[in-house]
C-alpha cells in the first residue's frame, strides 16, 4: 500500500520523484489550483500558460508532465485537470480532489515517492487527496510473471510514498481524516483483490477462510456454516444454489461490536464466486467476469473490517452469503421448489437468478437479530445495468427515508446511486401455482422484481435496503480517475459511511 504522510515542507525543497499539482478549466484556458504557488512563482507567474502551451485545458482526468524549474529537488511536474473552475469562494469539491489524486497515483506507477501540492482548505480536503492516492495506486498483478527481472517488478509497482502538502502533521482533524483515509482504501482494495482473484482460487471455503484470518486480525467475532450446518439449519436457499458445484457453498458472519454502540446494523452480501449460471446457462460472451458476482460479499467483508479499524461506536454485523453456481448432475433444475431459511418455499423458474435466493436465506437469518436497519448488496440483475449504466447502482427500500439517507451517504462519497421504486403491480408477477412465490416474474422492470423478491424475507417491521450494484462493481473499460480496470470496490465507501451516520446517530 501506498504510505501517505502530512507535510508542512515548502515543495522547492521537498525530496521528491514529482510534484503534483491541480489545473483548473477556466472560461479563457486553464488556471493554476491553490497549492502551486511556489511553482507558478519559479515560472515567474507564467505557469498557466507554459501549461495552455503545452496542451492542458484542466478537463477533469487530463494529465501533463513537464520539468520542474530550477531549485526545485523533484525533477518532474505532473499536472492534473480538476475540472471546472468552481465559483467564487468556493474550493473544489472532494470528488474532483479525490479523481484528480487518483488519476497521479495511478500514472506515477514505478515510483517512489511524489508530492501532493493539491488545493487543501480543510481536513476534508485532506481525506479526499488520501483517499484518491490509495486508490489510484492500487493495481492487481498477483498472477502476473515478470521472469525473475526486478528492474520490470520495479516499474509496476505502485507509488511507493506520498507526500501531501498542506497538510498538518499536529493537527488532529488532518491526522484522523490521513487514517480514515488509509483504513477505508486499504480495506477497499482489499475487495478489489477479492474479486479481481480467479475463481480456480476463490472458492466459498476459500473465502470464508480470508474472512476468518482479517477478523481475528482486526478483533472481529466470525462464524463460519459449512455445507451440512446449512443443511441442518434448512438454508434452502444458500444450498439449492451450491448443489451444483463441487465446491460447497458457506454463510460466513461477521460481528463487529462496540461497548458504546445504541444502533445495529446488518450488511449483507451476495457472495457468488462463480456463475455460469447454472442449469439455465449462460450464453456465450456472458461468462468470462462471472468472478466479480462475489462483489457484494467483497464490499460487506470490506465495510467490516474497515469499520472495525475506525473504532466506530456501532455495531455492524456482515453476512456474506457464499456459493459458487455451476451445471452439474446434482444442480438444481428449473422447475425445482425450495424451502428457504424462513420456511417459504420458492419455485426456482430460473437457475441465473439465484443471487436472490442466497441473499433470501441471509437476510432471514440477519431478521432474526432485529438489528435497526439491514442493507444488502449484489450483483444482482442485468435489468439495473439496462436502467442506469455501467458506473450508477440503484437502492430500493421499504422505508423511504432510509433510501434518501442512503442516497445522500453515497453521493458523498463519490459513488454514483440512484433511488428506484418498488411498485407493488410487479409482485404478481412472481406468484406460483406450487410455492409461495416464484424467483422471477416481468422481465420489463427485472431489477425492481428482484428488490421485490428480497423484501419477502426481511423480517417485519425492519428497516431494509437494496444496493443493485451490477453496473460499477466490474469495470470492463479503461481505468479512469481512481477506479481501476477490474473489480472496483463499488458500495465499501458508501456502506462505511453509513456506519459512521449511524455511530453518530445522525439517521435517527
Amino acid at each position: 500500500m501506498t504510505a501517505l504522510t502530512l507535510s508542512t515542507a515548502a515543495a522547492p525543497g521537498l525530496r521528491a520523484d514529482a510534484i503534483v499539482i491541480g489545473v483548473a478549466k477556466g472560461a479563457k484556458g486553464p488556471i493554476v489550483a491553490p497549492g502551486a504557488e511556489a511553482l507558478d512563482s519559479a515560472y515567474d507567474g507564467r505557469l498557466a500558460g507554459v501549461l495552455e502551451t503545452l496542451g492542458a485545458s484542466g478537463a477533469e482526468g487530463e494529465v501533463t508532465k513537464l520539468p520542474a524549474p530550477a531549485g526545485f529537488k523533484a525533477p518532474l511536474v505532473l499536472a492534473v485537470g480538476l475540472g471546472a473552475e468552481p465559483e467564487k469562494d468556493a474550493g473544489f469539491d472532494a470528488e474532483a480532489l479525490r479523481r484528480a489524486a487518483g488519476v497521479a497515483a495511478r500514472t506515477l506507477t514505478g515510483t517512489k515517492k511524489a508530492a501532493f501540492a493539491l488545493p487543501v482548505t480543510d481536513a476534508a480536503d485532506i481525506g479526499a487527496i488520501a483517499e484518491g492516492v490509495v486508490l489510484g495506486a492500487y493495481s492487481f498483478d498477483a498472477y502476473k510473471h515478470n521472469g525473475g527481472d526486478a528492474k520490470a517488478k520495479s516499474a509496476k509497482a505502485p507509488l511507493a510514498e506520498a507526500a501531501l502538502l498542506g497538510g498538518k502533521p499536529r493537527d488532529a482533524a488532518h491526522k484522523a481524516a490521513l487514517l480514515r483515509a488509509a483504513a477505508v482504501g486499504e480495506e477497499l482494495n482489499r475487495a478489489r483483490d477479492l474479486i479481481n482473484m480467479p475463481p480456480n482460487d476463490l472458492d466459498p471455503e476459500a473465502f470464508a477462510a480470508l474472512a476468518q484470518t482479517a477478523a481475528k486480525e482486526h478483533g472481529i467475532k466470525v462464524q463460519v456454516l459449512d455445507e451440512k450446518a446449512l443443511a441442518k439449519g434448512g438454508y434452502g436457499g444458500i444450498v439449492g444454489v451450491g448443489v451444483g458445484s463441487a465446491a460447497a457453498p458457506r454463510l460466513v458472519k461477521l460481528s463487529y461490536t462496540s461497548a458504546k454502540a445504541k444502533k445495529h446494523l446488518a450488511l449483507v452480501g451476495k457472495g457468488i464466486t462463480y456463475d455460469s449460471g447454472g442449469i439455465s446457462l449462460k450464453p456465450a460472451g456472458h461468462n468470462e467476469t462471472m468472478k466479480c458476482d462475489m462483489s457484494g460479499a467483497a464490499a460487506v467483508f470490506a465495510a467490516v473490517v474497515a469499520t472495525a479499524r475506525l473504532g466506530l461506536e456501532v455495531n455492524v454485523t456482515g453476512w456474506l452469503a457464499l456459493a459458487e453456481n455451476m451445471p452439474s448432475g446434482s444442480a438444481t433444475r428449473p422447475g425445482d421448489v425450495l424451502r428457504m431459511y424462513s420456511g417459504k418455499t420458492v419455485e426456482v423458474l430460473n437457475t441465473d437468478a439465484e443471487g436472490r435466493l442466497v441473499l433470501a436465506d441471509a437476510l432471514w437469518a440477519a431478521s432474526e437479530e432485529k438489528p435497526d436497519a439491514i442493507v444488502d448488496v449484489a450483483t444482482l440483475t442485468g435489468a439495473m445495468m439496462l436502467a442506469l449504466g455501467n458506473r450508477t447502482f440503484g437502492i430500493m427500500a421499504n422505508d423511504e427515508a432510509f433510501r434518501s439517507s442512503l442516497h445522500e451517504a453515497a453521493e458523498e462519497v463519490g459513488e454514483p446511486a440512484w433511488p428506484m421504486p418498488l411498485p407493488e403491480h410487479l409482485r404478481k408477477g412472481m406468484d406460483s401455482a406450487v410455492a409461495d412465490i416464484a424467483n422471477m416474474g416481468e422481465r420489463m422492470g427485472g431489477g425492481l422484481v428482484a428488490g421485490l423478491f428480497l423484501r419477502e424475507f426481511v423480517g417485519e417491521g425492519i428497516t431494509w435496503a437494496h444496493l443493485d450494484i451490477a453496473g460499477p462493481a466490474f469495470n470492463e473499460g479503461g481505468p479512469f480517475g481512481y477506479t481501476p480496470k477490474g473489480g472496483t470496490g463499488s458500495a465499501v465507501r458508501t456502506l462505511v459511511r453509513l456506519a459512521e451516520l449511524t455511530a453518530a446517530g445522525d439517521l435517527g
